[in-house]
């Protein structure tokens, strides 16, 4: 980690004086880190309630994760600028948790699935200390675009519904879908208005002409809005009115539910099914979405960093492990780093890890002092703010796909078909599987390829005057990616590196992707990259980073 205010990064032809990190951090940034974590406490708390009950967890859970994921996991971890918190992409797993360990008893399913988060968290700690923080790079991009993606789709209709005010017979994926007409016909006029409305607000501001516009927090509108309609229409008394002829019922189970004081907002974990099957797929759930998620993250937000600086991996596995193993106990949701809290946080001027501090002491000093105000929010209002999550989570992950190749289509939507007919775990595996047989029956069979080079990649490196020149020969694929990047990351900075891929008879696009991401960062840091022999791999498409086959083959 960077502790230096003397060193540099180069952005265009502007050097960049890189923050200082942890208290002179704080001394020197404070006053930009605090006004970043003020306006993304105003973004988080509507959405950490919001999620809470999407995922069938009481709305403290999502407050006390937005808290933790501020005050404590900021402090341990590995990034600089990443807010920690629940997120949209843990709905599923963590409602899904809820009712498979709950055999339709929320609240106990609740407790179990709390137990499921401390252990997660315990195994994510126990992972960074063995220095397999890189687990994400193992993945297949477009199978984690593609559980990205079903995600989004589960959660946009999943919260329909409450939007709408109408209560679905069904609470299977397919079972909603054909209920959407249903949903659509049969609103709850008031409730429908509100999320309606919402909708409107949230898809319209980032279209407005001013830029100061742009940037007022959409969720915060949003629930200020819902609690100005919902005293119109007296949701905090339960009654019912005439719309069109018809009679609809309304009242406080329209809005928020928080706990009478702070610490009745706690629950303790029940650990009586720990030693059955179904509780430790929950707790694989759990951990391995968790830290995908978490990590695609922290590379994406280093990528929007203004200084370039290189988050640690292990070390941030290691703070979220902490943080869940402590919600856990405590009755909190699981937490990852969030991409849109964090990509807001840098676009208001963020340059260290305090303003993800003062956005969860925010969020506590408001439970504390105002909780009033949330039991005023209309759920209908937060449905509303995760049905656009769910959509801008799902369209951009199919367009990033899309544009690499049809290979990478056809996995991302075997993955979003098993992932909602089925389960989260069954969708992540078919596509890895997928992507395994593509290479085995099109490409690797039928050339004699061993099962070996499946998993490693041969190496040969020279060291010559005018640099370091690395040959990698046989398969350079998802699943042996891990010693690729061992090799890049123990190359010394500054220098003139040469990279031959001629020897390669396959390189797929997560290895392509993650060698043209290395070359950008380790030309920042001064040194020159090239990747050479390419003229021998024939690409799949168009894309730069699609994956290539070797012409002679």
């Amino acid at each position: 980690m960077e502790s230096s205010n003397n060193k540099t990064n180069t952005t265009g032809n502007t050097k960049l004086v890189i923050p200082q990190d942890f208290f002179p951090g704080l001394l020197e940034n404070w006053k930009s880190d605090i006004l970043s974590g003020f306006i993304i406490f105003l973004i988080a708390l509507p959405l950490c309630i919001g999620i809470a009950i999407a995922s069938g967890a009481p709305p403290m859970a999502g407050i006390l994760s937005g808290i933790v994921g501020g005050l404590i996991v900021s402090i341990l971890g590995g990034s600089y600028v990443t807010i920690n918190g629940p997120a949209a992409g843990l709905i599923v797993i963590v409602l899904g948790s809820i009712e498979t360990l709950g055999h339709g008893d929320l609240a106990a399913g609740f407790k179990y699935t709390l137990a499921a988060t401390v252990i997660a968290g315990a195994l994510q700690v126990l992972v960074s200390f063995l220095r397999a923080g890189v687990l994400a790079t193992i993945f297949p991009s477009a199978v984690i675009h593609g559980m990205l993606a079903a995600i989004g789709v589960i959660i946009f209709l999943k919260q329909f519904f409450v939007a709408v005010g109408y209560t679905p017979a069904t609470k299977s994926i397919i079972g909603l879908i054909n209920e959407l007409p249903v949903g659509l016909v049969h609103p709850n006029p008031q409730i429908a208005i509100v999320g309606l409305i919402s909708i409107i607000i949230l898809i319209s501001i980032p279209f407005l002409p001013n830029a100061r516009l742009k940037k007022i927090p959409g969720p915060l509108v949003v629930a200020v809005l819902g609690i100005i309609l919902g005293i119109a229409f007296q949701f905090n008394t339960e009654h019912t009115y005439s719309f069109f002829g018809g009679e609809f019922l309304v009242g406080p189970k329209s809005l928020v539910a928080i706990p009478p004081s702070f610490l009745e907002g706690f629950t303790s974990p029940d650990f009586s099914k720990v030693n059955t099957v179904e509780f430790f797929s929950q707790v694989v759930a759990i951990f391995l979405v968790a830290s995908l998620e978490s990590q695609l993250t922290v590379a994406a937000i280093d990528k929007l960093d203004p200084y370039r600086r290189n988050s640690d991996l292990n070390r941030d596995l290691f703070s979220k492990g902490v943080g869940n193993f402590i919600l856990g106990w405590i009755g909190g949701l699981p937490i990852i780093a969030e991409v849109v809290r964090s990509s807001a946080n840098i676009n208001n001027g963020a340059r260290t890890r305090w303003s993800n501090f003062f956005h969860g002491a925010f969020l506590l000093i408001f439970i504390l002092a105002l909780p009033n105000i949330a039991r005023m929010i209309p759920l209908a209002s937060l449905a509303a703010i995760l049905m656009v999550t769910g959509y801008r989570l799902a369209i951009p992950e199919l367009k990033k796909t899309w544009k690499v190749g049809m290979d990478q289509v056809f996995l991302f939507f075997i993955t979003i078909y098993f992932t909602v007919a089925d389960d989260l775990l069954v969708g992540i595996f078919v596509g890895v599987l997928a992507k395994f047989a593509i290479h085995v029956l099109n490409i690797i069979l039928p050339k004699g390829i061993t099962l070996n080079d499946f998993f490693r990649i041969r190496t040969e490196s020279q060291t010559k005057q005018n640099g370091i020149k690395i040959e990698f020969h046989g398969l350079a694929i998802f699943l042996n990616y891990i010693s690729i990047r061992k090799v890049l990351y123990s190359i010394p900075k500054s220098q003139n590196i040469q990279v031959d891929l001629s020897g390669v008879l396959l390189v797929d696009h997560s290895v392509m992707e993650n060698l043209l991401s290395f070359a950008e960062k380790y030309k920042e840091e001064g040194g020159t990259f090239e990747l050479v022999g390419l003229e021998k791999l024939k690409p799949i498409s168009n894309h730069p980073s699609s994956g290539r086959k070797n012409v002679a083959w």
